[in-house]
């Protein structure tokens, strides 16, 4: 099953990506993206490895938790739609245009 990433999926990576070198981290983010990535491949011949979002109990919403973050995602019919990739302490929004 081919996957997508929403705009906000790709700049929360971005973000940690900033976050670490900002820190004198660089090789941590870049380990944690991999590592992020690396998990979102494995939903193309799983996608319903994860839990249901407890935010919204959609069970078409589900994510997959990488401490300390949260893949959140939506399965579709013929896709599997990254959303965000949270620090798993925050709540979720969803992006209105996404």
């Amino acid at each position: 099953m081919p996957i997508t990433f929403a705009e906000s999926a790709v700049q929360d990576l971005e973000d940690i990506l900033s976050y670490y070198a900002d820190q004198a981290m660089p090789q941590v983010g870049s380990r944690l993206v991999a590592e992020i990535i690396a998990d979102i491949e494995l939903l193309s011949s799983q996608p319903r490895m994860g839990r249901m979002v407890p935010e919204f109990e959609q069970d078409f919403l589900l994510e997959l938790i990488r401490p300390p973050f949260r893949i959140v995602y939506r399965v579709d019919r013929d896709q599997v739609r990254i959303v965000r990739v949270w620090r798993s302490e925050r709540l979720l929004k969803l992006p209105q245009n996404d």
